[in-house]
C-alpha cells in the first residue's frame, strides 16, 4: 500500500514520499474479490489527507503524521450503502429497468437510474419500461447491438468486456496514456494568499457542480477540511436522494437554472468570486452553456478547474456518458470478477471503488493546485476519469486474500439533519494538526442561496 501511495504522491507533486510521512495500518483481508481494493482505498484517502497537510503546513501550522487504516478506509468506500436515516434503510439508488442483461453472445448493463436515461433505453430499444420487455429484447440482439443502440439513444450502456479486450481497445488505450490525474496549467496569474485559518483549506471557496458519487464525494472531502462549499444544482435535474445524504456533508446547497441567461449570468458571478470549481458532468455539457474551463480562468485568474469523467478526456469515447458499474463493465473488472467467482454473470467490485477512489483523488489534486496557487501562481487545470482510475487500480496486482465478514459498526456516527437523523461514516484520514470534520449535515437541496 505504501508503494501505491508513494506512486501516486509522485503523479501528484513530483515528489518523493518522506519517510514516515504517513502511517498505513491495517491488512487487504477486509473486501472480498481478486482486485487490491483495500489498497486503492487507503492510499487514495491516505494521498487527500497528505494533500491537507501541505496545505496546513504552508500556513505554518505542523500537521503530523497523516494516517489511515485499511477497515476505515473501506467504511468510507461503503458510505452509501452504510448510510441510515432514522435507523433504517434511505431508499433505493438503482432505477427500476437498471441493471445486468443476457443478450445473444453475453452480458450488457444498463444505467437508467433516472427518466432520461430510463427514457433513451427505451427508445434505444423500442421497448416499454418493464424488465420483461427489456430483457426479451435485449435477449435477441448482441451486447454490442444494445449498448450502441442506447448510447446513441442517448443513454448510458455497457457491454461486458475483458481486460484484453479493452486493452486492445481505441479508448482502452487512450486511457493508458494518460495519468491517473492531470495537472496542467490554465493560464498566468499572481500567487494567491491564503484567508488566516487553523484548517487546511479554511477561507477557500470551492463551487461544486456535480451529481452522483465521485465528484460529490471530492466536494465532501473538501469541505471536511475546512472549504467553503457550495453545491450548485437545478431543480429540474434528476437527483438520487440517498446519495444526496450521503455526499453533502457540510456543505450549503442552491438552485441556479443553466438555462436561462439570469442563471448563467449567476454562475459567472459565483466562478468569479470562487477559488475551485468541480465539476462532473458529461464533457462539454457546461462548455456549450459558454463555462468551458478557459471560459473559467479568463473570469477568475488564479481558479483551479477540476473535470471528471467517465472514460478519459482523449479517444473516441471522451465524450461518452459513464458511471462506475458501467465502466466496470467496460473495461474488464467484472468480467475478471466472474472468472475469479467462476461465476456466470458480471461480477463488479465490492464497493463502488471507482467512484470513491476517483472522488478522494480529486481532492487530492485539487488541494495540490491549491498549494501551487500559492507557491507559483497560475490558473490550473485538474482532470480524472473513472477509466483511468481503473486503469490503476488494474495497476496495483491482485489479492489471494479473499475477504471476511467485517463490521464497520464503530466507524458509524448519528447526526441530526433536514432529512431527519442520519446514520454516517466518520470522516475517514487522521491529521493530527487539523482533524478533518464536517461541521453541517447535508442539507436538502436547493435550500440555500446561490451566493459566497
Amino acid at each position: 500500500m505504501r508503494d501505491a501511495l508513494a506512486g501516486l504522491w509522485h503523479t501528484l507533486t513530483g515528489d518523493t514520499l518522506a519517510p514516515g510521512a504517513a502511517e498505513l495500518t491495517g491488512g487487504e483481508d477486509v473486501l472480498p474479490g481478486p482486485f487490491r481494493v483495500e489498497a486503492a482505498a487507503t492510499s487514495s484517502i491516505a494521498a487527500a489527507t497528505l494533500s491537507a497537510a501541505e496545505m496546513l503546513r504552508l500556513r505554518g501550522i505542523e500537521p503530523g503524521v497523516a494516517g489511515i487504516d485499511t477497515r476505515h478506509a473501506a467504511a468510507a468506500f461503503h458510505s452509501e450503502r452504510l448510510l441510515r436515516l432514522d435507523g433504517g434503510s434511505p431508499g433505493n439508488i438503482w432505477g427500476p429497468i437498471a441493471g445486468d442483461y443476457r443478450a445473444a453472445d453475453g452480458w450488457v448493463k444498463l444505467h437508467a437510474n433516472n427518466r432520461r436515461h430510463e427514457s433513451a433505453v427505451c427508445w434505444g430499444l423500442g421497448v416499454p419500461a418493464t424488465r420483461e420487455a427489456v430483457a426479451k429484447t435485449v435477449a435477441a440482439k448482441t451486447a454490442y447491438e444494445v449498448e450502441s443502440a442506447v448510447v446513441t439513444a442517448g443513454g448510458a450502456a455497457a457491454q461486458l468486456r475483458s481486460r484484453e479486450d479493452w486493452l486492445a481497445h481505441p479508448q482502452g488505450q487512450a486511457v493508458a496514456a494518460l495519468p491517473v490525474v492531470d495537472l496542467t496549467p490554465l493560464g498566468e496569474a499572481p500567487p494567491r494568499r491564503l484567508f488566516d485559518s487553523d484548517r487546511p483549506l479554511g477561507g477557500v471557496r470551492v463551487l461544486e457542480l456535480t451529481h452522483v458519487i465521485a465528484g460529490p464525494v471530492a466536494g465532501r472531502v473538501l469541505a471536511a477540511h475546512g472549504a467553503n462549499v457550495l453545491h450548485i444544482g437545478a431543480a429540474h435535474l434528476p437527483r438520487i436522494e440517498p446519495l444526496t445524504m450521503d455526499t453533502g456533508m457540510g456543505k450549503r446547497s442552491a438552485f441556479v437554472a443553466l438555462d436561462t441567461e439570469g442563471g448563467r449570468a449567476k454562475l459567472r458571478k459565483l466562478i468569479s468570486r470562487a477559488d475551485v470549481v468541480l465539476q462532473s458532468f458529461r464533457p462539454e455539457s457546461l462548455a456549450r452553456k459558454g463555462f468551458a474551463p478557459e471560459d473559467m480562468a479568463e473570469l477568475r485568474p488564479g481558479l483551479v478547474v477540476a473535470d471528471l469523467s467517465a472514460y478519459g478526456w482523449e479517444g473516441p469515447w471522451a465524450r461518452r456518458r459513464g458511471f462506475d458499474s458501467l465502466v466496470q463493465m467496460a473495461s474488464g473488472i467484472a468480467h475478471e470478477g466472474a472468472q475469479v467467482a467462476d461465476a456466470d454473470e458480471p461480477r463488479p467490485l465490492p464497493v463502488q471503488a471507482l467512484d470513491h477512489a476517483t472522488g478522494w483523488l480529486t481532492a487530492a489534486g485539487i488541494m495540490t493546485a491549491l498549494r501551487r496557487t500559492v507557491t507559483d501562481g497560475g490558473t490550473w487545470h485538474v482532470r480524472l476519469s473513472l477509466a483511468g482510475t481503473g486503469r490503476w487500480l488494474d495497476s496495483l496486482g491482485r489479492k489471494e486474500t479473499k475477504g471476511a465478514e467485517v463490521s464497520f459498526d464503530d466507524l458509524l456516527e448519528d447526526v441530526d439533519s433536514d432529512f431527519g437523523r442520519l446514520t454516517r461514516v466518520k470522516m475517514a484520514g487522521v491529521l493530527p494538526g487539523a482533524p478533518p470534520q464536517w461541521t453541517d449535515a447535508a442539507p436538502l437541496p436547493g435550500s440555500g442561496t446561490p451566493t459566497w
